[in-house]
C-alpha cells in the first residue's frame, strides 16, 4: 500500500516497562524469529522518521536497532519506572514532526499495512484534535496511536501537577477516534500465556 504523506510523522516506541507479569524483558521476546522491539521498529520505518526508542536500558537494545533509530535514555530520577506518560513526554520533547506515532513495543498483531492506512487518514483528523487514538472500554488506547507534537505543553503541565495517567490526561483533551479494521491488532503480550496463545493462532 502506497503512503501519501501530507503531514510529517515521527515515531516513539516505549520500552521502559518492568515486564513483571511476563517474567522477562518483553522487548527481547522473539515473535516469528524477531524480537518484538525490532519488529516494531521495522513496522514503522516506512512511514515515520525519525524513530525514537525511549528506554532506561539503551545498551540492552543497541545491537538490534538500525543506526538511524535513536535510543533515548529515559530519565528516572527516583530510580523506579514512572510510567509510560512521562517516558512519552521525554521522547516528545525531541520531536519536530507534525504528528507522533506512539507505540508500545509488544504489539505482535500490528501490521505495516494497518499503520499505513492510519497514516493516510491523518489529513482527515480535525485540527482541534490533539490525538488520533483507537477507542478502549476505559477510554482510549494510548500506546497505539497518534499525537500532535503541539500537545507537549499541555502534557508537561499535567505531569508537573503530579499527573501520571494517560486516561486522566486524555479525558481533558480533544481526541478523535481511530477506527481499526481488526481489534486484534491492538493485542499486547503481558504474560507468557498471552504469548503462547498468539503463537498458537
Amino acid at each position: 500500500m502506497e503512503t501519501f504523506l501530507k503531514h510529517s510523522v515521527a515515531a516513539i516506541i516505549l520500552a521502559g516497562g518492568k515486564s513483571s507479569r511476563m517474567g522477562t524483558d518483553k522487548a527481547l521476546i522473539e515473535f516469528q524469529g524477531v524480537p518484538l522491539l525490532q519488529r516494531t521498529v521495522m513496522l514503522v520505518q516506512t512511514v515515520a522518521k525519525p524513530i525514537y526508542i525511549v528506554t532506561p536500558w539503551i545498551e540492552r537494545y543497541q545491537s538490534m536497532v538500525p543506526p538511524d533509530c535513536h535510543l533515548l535514555r529515559e530519565n528516572q530520577p527516583s530510580g523506579e519506572p514512572h510510567g509510560p506518560l512521562v517516558g512519552f513526554a521525554q521522547g516528545l520533547a525531541q520531536i519536530k514532526a507534525d504528528w507522533v506515532l506512539l507505540l508500545a513495543c509488544d504489539l505482535p498483531n500490528l501490521t505495516a499495512a494497518e499503520i499505513t492506512r492510519w497514516v493516510n487518514d491523518l489529513p482527515k483528523v480535525s485540527p482541534e484534535a490533539i490525538a488520533y487514538l483507537p477507542p478502549h472500554p476505559k477510554g482510549w488506547e494510548p500506546l497505539c496511536g497518534f499525537y500532535r507534537s503541539s500537545c507537549l505543553n499541555a502534557l508537561e503541565r499535567f505531569i508537573a501537577s503530579g499527573g501520571r495517567s494517560f486516561q486522566q490526561w486524555l479525558n481533558h483533551q480533544c481526541v478523535e477516534a481511530l477506527l481499526v479494521n481488526d481489534p486484534n491488532v491492538l493485542f499486547n503480550c503481558n504474560t507468557p500465556a498471552d504469548l503462547l496463545k498468539r503463537e498458537q493462532e
